[in-house]
């Protein structure tokens, strides 16, 4: 370089600074002027008109590219959301017991980290995400995620998807036999040995039963935020569990689904998830949004290209799901019945068991994702006499999608799961608790700055429930409802419904219409918010935080969450005691 390229260099550099303490000094006699000035709330004033009404109109925009993102998406008939390259190894739709899932193979090698990390030697992994009204992709729709991570970690990774459009009449046992098929593809393609199966609430007790069908074919089995005791409550109750209760039992799955032809739209499922915390679902994502409008943007319409695509599911399997398992806990009973002389009994499982849950969990609380330990092995003496391993994981404080959504449970518990669970076979015929030992969470090949450990437990000490007898009187009341429907409303409600009225429905559905009316290709005010977006953006002017009606605007927010919270507690607080009136004794 010349020494005049230098000098020019080092001007260019030297100027910023001198703008900068140039600014810093105006700033400071501007901030001094209005203090000083008794008309300094003014400017507050103006600032705060011209943040708000940019905000405004952003947010509006980035509720249009949502709306817009639905519709695509839908065109495209709504392909998994995964952010990783892949290749079809199997479709079940093609097996002589068609299923509406399919194997995929995850096949990005950009990532500089695979390639250096990538280890032959360790097992595959399958991961499974839920089928509970959203589409798959939840579990590695972004770099920090289950797929992303297992990568990272040297794993070849499998993905288990599902199409939109359930085949007709398909049951559980379908799916089963396909995830079967599945692993046994997986397992030929890596010298027989045996994956490691990761389900993601839905898919954790699929692979459960899976795991007890089909004894020696899995390898370790990780279920997150699955539920597999549905029987099991705490004094305060479960939100969805009394909800559940309350509407009577699967007659309304039948009737909802019969209203669909045949299926049930996934977004009626969504519907209840959202319902469960309303403070979220109807202000504090979207204030979030519209308070940090300038960093939002991209993560919500990622995780709303996910939220909003809404799956079907079959009437036998939703049925199936909510009168075998939901109401009526045969699974954790040993009662469970797919084929014929076949019941699953989960003693068969000879596979390790992880199960990650958490406190924050209000969807499976941990007391439903472990309690059936306590069913199925009554004493830790029984666990051991079998030889099986079971360890669990619990988070403090995480919600029930964080469990396999957030960034830091990926890379800090994903990580710490992958890392050692093989460490779990070395261990004597058990229960253990997993504890991770000062977590740092860096996704790094080499870590030896956090330490697991496998503290073992006692079956007897595990999670206690309240009794189980309101259940079972749900579970008779359940029976009796759907048999009265299908003996009366049925057959009217099957003669009314086609394939039309079943997309009419779809469509009107509140979940879809009052996010896609805000596209401008069925709403042509929305043009103008497009038009005035891009002028919003290129003339922002953000307000400082020391706004005082900024603050006021925070403040109105926490005390609009706060009554939403208050209001859906006192619901549940009402509704656990019109069940404890009906049911209990």
């Amino acid at each position: 370089m010349t020494r005049a390229a230098v000098k020019k260099t080092n001007l260019k550099q030297s100027l910023p600074e001198k703008k900068h303490t140039a600014l810093i000094a105006v700033d400071t006699e501007n901030e001094q002027d209005k203090i000083n000035s008794p008309f300094g709330w003014l400017q507050d004033v103006w600032n705060y008109q011209i943040d708000s009404w940019q905000r405004s109109i952003l947010f509006l925009d980035v509720l249009r590219e949502r709306a817009n993102n639905m519709i695509e998406h839908e065109k495209e008939n709504m392909p998994p959301l995964l952010d990783f390259k892949y290749e079809m190894v199997k479709d079940a739709r093609t097996f002589e017991r068609p299923a509406n899932y399919a194997l995929l193979k995850i096949i990005e090698i950009g990532d500089e980290c695979l390639a250096d990390c990538f280890d032959p030697d360790k097992p595959s992994v399958i991961i499974v995400d839920p089928r509970a009204g959203h589409g798959p992709g939840i579990g590695g729709f972004k770099k920090d995620s289950e797929v992303g991570i297992a990568l990272h970690e040297g794993h070849a990774v499998y993905f288990v998807m599902f199409y939109p459009e359930p085949m007709p009449h398909q049951s559980i046992a379908d799916v089963l036999h396909a995830l079967r098929i599945f692993v046994e593809e997986v397992k030929a393609l890596h010298d027989n040995k045996p994956p490691i199966l990761y389900g993601n609430c839905q898919a954790g007790w699929l692979l459960t039963i899976l795991a007890a069908d089909c004894e020696g074919l899995a390898g370790p089995v990780v279920t997150n935020g699955s539920p597999l005791s549905y029987w099991a409550s705490s004094e305060e109750g479960n939100p969805m569990q009394v909800t559940g209760s309350l509407s009577g039992g699967v007659w309304l799955a039948r009737l909802f689904s019969d209203l669909g032809n045949g299926e049930l739209d996934g977004a009626w499922l969504v519907q209840n998830f959202e319902n469960l915390n309303p403070a979220n679902a109807l202000w504090g994502k979207y204030y979030n949004l519209y308070s940090k409008i300038d960093t939002e943007r991209e993560r919500f319409l990622d995780f709303e290209r996910w939220w909003n695509g809404y799956y079907r599911l079959s009437e036998e399997e939703i049925t199936d799901t909510v009168q075998n398992l939901f109401v009526g806990d045969k699974l954790e009973q040993g009662e469970l019945q797919l084929h014929e002389n076949c019941t699953i009994n989960l003693k068969n499982i000879k596979s390790p068991m992880l199960i990650f849950a958490s406190e924050g969990d209000n969807i499976t609380p941990p007391r439903q994702a472990l309690h059936w330990i306590r069913q199925v092995y009554p004493s830790t003496k029984d666990l051991k006499k079998v030889g099986q391993r079971i360890a669990y994981l619990i988070n403090p404080h995480v919600g029930h999608l964080g469990i396999f959504v957030s960034s830091k449970v990926v890379r800090l518990e994903h990580r710490a799961i992958l890392e050692n669970i093989d460490k779990l076979n070395t261990e004597q015929p058990g229960l253990y608790q997993m504890i991770i030992d000062n977590p740092t969470g860096d996704p790094d090949c080499a870590n030896d700055q956090y330490h697991v450990r496998f503290e073992e437990r006692k079956i007897e000490d595990l999670c206690h429930s309240e009794p189980t007898e309101p259940f079972k009187k749900i579970r008779n009341v359940s029976e009796r409802n759907d048999q009265f429907y299908q003996s009366t409303l049925r057959p009217w409600v099957q003669m009314l419904a086609n394939p039309l009225t079943a997309k009419v429905m779809r469509e009107m559905h509140p979940m879809r219409y009052n996010k896609k009316i805000l596209s401008e290709q069925l709403n042509p005010f929305m043009w103008g918010v497009k038009i005035l977006a891009e002028i919003a953006a290129n003339n922002r002017q953000p307000v400082s935080t020391d706004n005082v009606f900024e603050q006021a605007e925070h403040a109105a927010s926490k005390q609009i969450t706060k009554t939403l919270n208050d209001a859906s507690d006192a619901r549940d607080k009402v509704m656990h005691g019109l069940f404890s009136q009906l049911f209990s004794e």
